[in-house]
């Protein structure tokens, strides 16, 4: 399994209420969280801009990788690890012609088919899902189940990430289905300690 690919955290600052939302991403990054995907579309330009400049330093002794939802000009000027791009952003290919080596290109995939043109189009990593239902994917369909990831990754080289209503006790399900680990919102946004959760989650991989 390529390292750095097991857990993302894909921010919602409307979820959180009063609790700000850089001072999570902080926590995660602390906690030892591989990629942050900073995903608050409806932010203006200056504002997104802050605040992944502030996550990126953050970051900047760590091993964790601050990625930008869509907005590829923000990330590069924010200096950001890359960008996931998803069904509406520009192609991974003409993305992947625009950014400098080592910059990542994740994609969020809705089907195995998507998964495969995802990996022929350069992406780094890909995000399936919904794997399990969940509100906040509902019009995406009806979830897609463990087989179809378990289908995903055995066609894909690159690192399939399990997303759509993870909890901990979904992630080792996951696992044995070929995922290289798992992305998600509430759970690490709806935890008492983001530290001891993301020591939950990486005990499925060492069981």
């Amino acid at each position: 399994m390529p390292p750095g690919f097991k857990l993302c955290y894909v921010t919602d600052r409307l979820a959180l209420g009063p609790v700000p939302l850089l001072g999570l991403i902080q926590k995660a990054i602390q906690a030892g969280v591989d990629l942050i995907q900073i995903r608050e579309k409806d932010l203006g330009t200056r504002p997104l801009a802050e605040l992944v400049k502030a996550a990126v330093e953050s970051a900047r002794n760590s091993c964790t990788r601050v990625l930008v939802n869509d907005r590829l000009d923000v990330g590069l000027a924010a200096g950001a690890a890359g960008a996931h791009l998803g069904t509406q952003s520009i192609p991974a290919r003409a993305v992947r012609k625009r950014v400098p080596e080592g910059f990542l290109v994740g994609v969020s995939c809705h089907s195995v088919e998507d998964a495969l043109e995802a990996e022929s189009a350069g992406a780094d990593y890909v995000l399936l899902g919904p794997i399990f239902a969940t509100p906040s994917k509902l019009r995406y369909g009806p979830p897609l189940g463990l087989g179809k990831l378990k289908e995903a990754a055995g066609r894909v080289e690159v690192p399939v990430l399990a997303l759509g209503g993870i909890t901990v006790g979904r992630v080792k399900p996951c696992l044995e289905a070929g995922a290289a680990g798992i992305a998600g919102i509430s759970i690490f946004q709806t935890c008492d300690s983001l530290d001891q959760r993301a020591r939950e989650l990486r005990a499925q991989f060492d069981d």
